[in-house]
């Protein structure tokens, strides 16, 4: 069962309307009789819910973070760049504007998920309910609000940092843009206390200790903390690499032995998954989706990526398929048969525990290179369920060599994941990697982040307080 993909009733979504995709609707939740309804338990679970909620919206998981996070970097593409008016396009080709809607929807749909969040936490205390529960559902929000404001920060930098429900829809940008170290700051918080509360195991597709762990490791490995990211790292317990690469993944294995948090999509009541649809090459329904629905092309696997694998490599087939064409790729891990169009029980894989290994191994590398020690044994494990043999401080002489072994390791094991393009940035490679991979553009330093979306931009109408990034 996915524990909450739940249909919510008719008074909650009265209650807690969060508005159409395309604006930040975070009305007040006490101006709409929220007072008389956050008064059970049960009223508490179904605002957690729709916390949870928030991570499938469109603008995040359920399809704009794979053009934010996966196409933006060198290893996918948009097979028509004209879709939808050319917005995935534009982000593709590094030529997208303050006004593209994709960016947009992801930026508002965040903040619609930030405002779930703080609508339990302002109000959980006040109701009563059984005290363990009560202390796993806040470490739960709290992860959850620390895994949306990490994702801002990485895609748009300093970002306002709301921690109260909002009064107006405008009003959590108001205070402006707080910086990334601020940001940063409150997400470890966030994150450090929801590990103190949350259960090692919890239901299937909720969070647990292991999922708030994993995030906080890879927060500090993001800031060059490496201390603070191996040991938060080396406590991560409760899983393990599945024996078989390819058992990760498809509606069959959702949520195993490996899979440390998921979003969880289920169809047929409103709650599936766009991406088999989404990803099919055009031409592919039959092929691939058993007649069902339209094939969108989003997600083409470059020939450089499959190219780049090593000879044996069982990532390359699992990670990228072939149409039986013998030419086009397709993102095979996200694709499986579909209930209707974009309508997929297919989840989608935030945290493996393939990448606390792979994050341990870099965070070691960098505290100090050691010939074959613990860093290599980590590397090599995941080479090893690839198919491919060990590697020693022969091939991998020294700390330089050994931080791209990971970076390679990490592009191969996560392909379509949603891993790449912040793998770039964090280590540096983004520019230089995507101006080598093509001349159909040139990346600038600046386009490591995103524009804030004109939308927010004029509502505040300050640029003292709410700047755009610079370049756009």
């Amino acid at each position: 069962m996915k524990s909450y993909k739940i249909l919510f009733n008719l008074a909650l979504l009265t209650v807690i309307s969060f508005g159409c995709e395309n604006q930040l609707e975070v009305a007040p939740i006490s101006n709409i009789g929220a007072d008389s309804f956050f008064n059970t338990e049960s009223d508490i679970e179904q605002a957690v819910v729709a916390a949870y909620d928030a991570l499938q919206d469109e603008g995040q998981y359920g399809f704009d973070y794979m053009f934010l996070m996966e196409i933006r970097a060198d290893d996918a593409f948009v097979e028509s760049p004209t879709n939808s008016g050319g917005a995935q396009g534009d982000i593709d080709l590094f030529q997208m504007s303050s006004d593209n809607f994709r960016i947009r929807d992801a930026w508002n749909s965040c903040f619609r998920g930030i405002q779930r969040c703080n609508i339990v936490l302002n109000r959980i205390e006040e109701v009563e309910i059984d005290q363990s529960l009560k202390s796993t559902r806040i470490g739960e929000v709290k992860f959850l609000r620390a895994l949306t404001y990490f994702n801002l920060v990485r895609l748009w930098g300093d970002v306002p940092l709301v921690l109260e429900e909002t009064a107006d829809p405008f009003d959590a940008f108001n205070i402006g843009r707080s910086p990334v170290s601020v940001v940063y700051d409150q997400i470890i918080i966030d994150l450090t206390e929801a590990i103190a509360v949350l259960p090692n195991s919890n239901e299937e597709g909720r969070a647990n200790k292991a999922a708030a762990q994993a995030t906080l490791g890879k927060v500090h490995l993001t800031m060059g903390n490496w201390g603070d990211a191996v040991t938060v790292l080396q406590q991560v317990s409760g899983f393990s690499l599945q024996p078989n690469f390819a058992d990760n993944f498809g509606i069959a294995n959702e949520n195993g032995i490996e899979s440390i948090f998921e979003v969880q999509f289920q169809a047929g009541n409103g709650e599936g998954s766009p991406y088999p649809n989404q990803v099919a090459p055009v031409g592919s329904a039959a092929e691939l989706l058993n007649g069902i629905g339209i094939q969108r092309g989003e997600n083409i696997p470059t020939n450089m990526l499959y190219d780049s694998f090593e000879p044996g490599d069982l990532r390359r087939d699992i990670s990228i398929g072939t149409l039986s064409n013998g030419v086009t790729r397709y993102a095979s891990k996200l694709i499986d048969i579909p209930v209707a169009d974009e309508d997929s029980d297919l989840n989608f894989i935030v945290i493996r525990y393939a990448d606390v290994l792979l994050m341990l191994a870099e965070a070691l590398n960098e505290q100090g290179y050691v010939a074959d020690g613990e860093a290599f044994d980590l590397i090599n494990q995941i080479r090893n369920r690839a198919g491919l043999a060990s590697i020693t401080s022969v091939e991998l002489p020294d700390q330089i060599s050994f931080r791209d072994a990971v970076l390679d390791e990490r592009r191969h094991e996560f392909v379509s994941e949603n891993q790449r393009w912040f793998d770039l940035v964090r280590t540096g490679r983004a520019v230089e990697t995507l101006n080598a991979s093509t001349s159909a553009f040139t990346v600038s330093d600046f386009q490591l982040l995103y524009p804030i979306p004109l939308e927010a931009i004029d509502a505040i109408n300050d640029p003292s307080i709410f700047p755009q990034n610079p370049g756009y």
